[in-house]
């Protein structure tokens, strides 16, 4: 029986469950995962915790035509480990789900809260002939 919960509902969840774990020990980890939904979820929850951990400016996922997931995150030139073909194609379906954004360009805030506070999280995903990126830019 599928969890019917809500998508944010649950990425706000495993953001409480991994608050106090190495976020990219944890983001490494999830190319083994199982269910791939669920560690699409879980990588989410991984990025905004890295974010705000590491005070990035943001961190982006984009997936090239030819399938390629690369993971970036801007504080400091690094490659994030990459969650793999099929948890990237879901990552970016779960933001679409989440944030209700349609179409090739789009941008929306997110709010997160993580143990006792809240942050707002700006996503914002971009589709062309080269690929999709999704970007979660994180409050200065």
């Amino acid at each position: 029986m599928k969890d019917k919960r809500s998508l944010h509902l649950k990425v706000q969840e495993l953001c409480d469950c991994y608050a106090t774990t190495d976020p990219l020990k944890e983001m490494a980890a999830l190319k083994s995962e199982g269910d791939r939904e669920e560690a699409a979820l879980k990588w989410l929850a991984l990025a905004a915790l890295h974010g705000v951990n590491s005070n990035a400016e943001k961190i982006s996922i984009a997936r090239s035509d030819s399938g390629d997931v690369i993971a970036k995150a801007e504080y400091r030139i690094s490659q994030l480990p990459s969650p793999g073909r099929e948890i990237g194609e879901k990552i970016i379906a779960a933001a679409r789900e989440i944030t209700h954004i349609e179409g090739d360009k789009a941008k929306s805030a997110l709010a997160l809260g993580i143990r006792d506070s809240s942050i707002d999280v700006v996503i914002k995903i971009k589709k062309d002939e080269k690929g999709e990126k999704l970007t979660l830019k994180f409050p200065e």
